[in-house]
């Protein structure tokens, strides 16, 4: 039997039927990616393993660098073939750690290799994909209909002209590609430089001459504007922690001022200005009913040195211990009480915080809307079997499991797709062990619809995306 065979990861009967039944051929609602839209407009056609599966791939780099592996295999002036063997070698060390379930799960569901991938079979192995991932099969439009992704949400800056996703939205293609908003660059006030060269940006898209704070505030609402027009339903915030510190627009104009002038905010300059930014951009959102998205604490670039020579998004954060429920508390609060709080999505980076985060969403229900602000999938270094159990459990114990909107891959790689899977089979071997276990009715009918919804139909309801309906459900097959 091979590694990867029909029940990979479901370990009782009712935990395989639940998953053959009813999850495995649900479509894929991915709403938050980091994909290109670009490679997607092109319908772009990978020449090789490097350019789709270890091109920008921090969770690689790092284990890569934990085995030794010097700078120029991840990040460097290697050939493709030498990182890619680099990787190959890397690969036997990586037993227990989620990257050896992830690579040969999408070495199997792209290019059915059950090889184990190890440095000998790396030649052979990058031989076979190279021909697989020159058929149109394997384009990212045959990639997308291959595992029948029925919506991809991007990850998308204010500034963006979002030229693609227009292209995208009159190419025919059967996936809905939307964009998402993502406007971190502008609470960074603490750093002048980037800041301004963003803000002149933001000028140009807007088409509006930015003299102070108002008129800032006016071109990010012009490019929200803009955003819903081209299909986005979607904000996405990456912060440490929320902002709730008190401030006045007087006082935040006066820290913007001096940001432009060239002067680095305080950190508690920063808080203040982030604070009345979340705020408005919340306010927005509630007007349009779009879903916001928060992602929370982690602790990013602990290497500067690494920084300096690399860049950002390189393999060197971590999990960041800053104090959450507090000040979540209070921002949610602080919408809900001008019933401005748009429907959210809270996703912690560290796992001491899952029971707080699934308590936090039955604080503010939707006034007849089912979960209004949920407890989102497992994410970043919690993106694994253990961390997707914790996530299901504190969700299930505080929450409603079966009004989960489900996984998102959170990925910048086309390969990245059956995370969907391996999150269906974790779930679908979680309720399965407890219904052998007496703790559930061990029901099908009554189990398999939780699980079916979550695969994808809590998402589709719960988002509300223009043009997104049911788009290739599977079938129930029995078993």
């Amino acid at each position: 039997m091979s590694f990867i065979h029909p029940d990979f990861l479901l370990q009782t009967r009712t935990a395989a039927r639940l998953y053959h039944q009813y999850a495995a051929d649900e479509p894929i609602f991915d709403y938050h990616c980091h994909l290109s839209p670009g490679d997607i407009a092109r319908n772009r056609q990978f020449a090789n393993l490097f350019e789709i599966w270890l091109e920008g791939d921090h969770y690689k780099w790092r284990a890569m660098r934990a085995n030794g592996v010097p700078e120029r295999f991840c990040t460097g002036d290697a050939s493709p073939f030498e990182k890619f063997k680099a990787w190959a070698a890397t690969v036997p060390r990586t037993l227990r750690n989620p990257l050896y379930h992830w690579t040969h799960l999408e070495l199997k569901r792209y290019f059915g290799i059950d090889e184990p991938l190890e440095e000998r079979s790396a030649a052979r192995i990058w031989k076979q994909a190279a021909e697989r991932l020159a058929t149109p099969g394997l384009s990212a439009w045959g990639i997308l209909r291959r595992f029948k992704v029925a919506v991809v949400g991007t990850t998308d800056d204010p500034t963006d002209d979002l030229a693609h996703h227009r292209a995208l939205a009159a190419s025919g293609l059967a996936t809905r590609v939307l964009p998402t908003f993502r406007p971190d660059r502008g609470l960074a006030v603490h750093q002048p430089v980037p800041f301004n060269q963003w803000v002149q940006r933001l000028e140009a898209a807007a088409n509006v001459e930015i003299r102070g704070l108002g008129s800032f505030l006016e071109a990010l609402e012009k490019r929200h504007d803009y955003f819903h027009a081209c299909g986005c339903r979607l904000s996405d915030h990456g912060l440490a922690r929320c902002y709730t510190e008190d401030t006045t627009l007087k006082a935040a104009g006066a820290i913007f001022n001096r940001a432009r002038r060239g002067r680095a905010a305080s950190p508690e300059e920063q808080a203040r200005f982030g604070a009345l930014l979340m705020r408005f951009f919340g306010r927005l959102n509630a007007g349009k009913d779009w879903t916001m998205q928060l992602h929370l604490g982690p602790l990013r670039n602990t290497n500067t040195r690494r920084l300096g020579q690399l860049g950002p998004d390189t393999g060197f954060d971590s999990i960041g211990d800053y104090p959450q429920g507090v000040a979540l508390a209070a921002f949610l609060d602080a919408l809900d009480r001008e019933q401005a709080l748009p429907r959210t999505i809270l996703y912690n980076s560290n796992p001491a915080d899952n029971y707080l985060f699934a308590a936090m969403t039955g604080n503010f229900p939707g006034d007849g809307r089912a979960a209004k602000v949920q407890m989102g999938s497992g994410w970043w270094f919690l993106d694994q079997k253990e961390g997707m159990e914790w996530q299901l459990n504190a969700l299930s114990n505080l929450g409603l499991l079966s009004r989960f909107v489900g996984m998102v891959t959170d990925s910048r790689s086309f390969m990245s797709f059956p995370r969907h899977e391996y999150f269906r089979r974790v779930l679908c071997n979680l309720v399965g062990r407890d219904a052998e276990n007496g703790e559930l009715p061990k029901d099908l009918k009554r189990l398999g619809p939780m699980v079916r919804d979550i695969c994808y139909a809590n998402a589709q309801q719960y988002l509300a995306l223009p043009g997104v309906g049911r788009a290739g459900g599977g079938k129930s097959r029995p078993r």
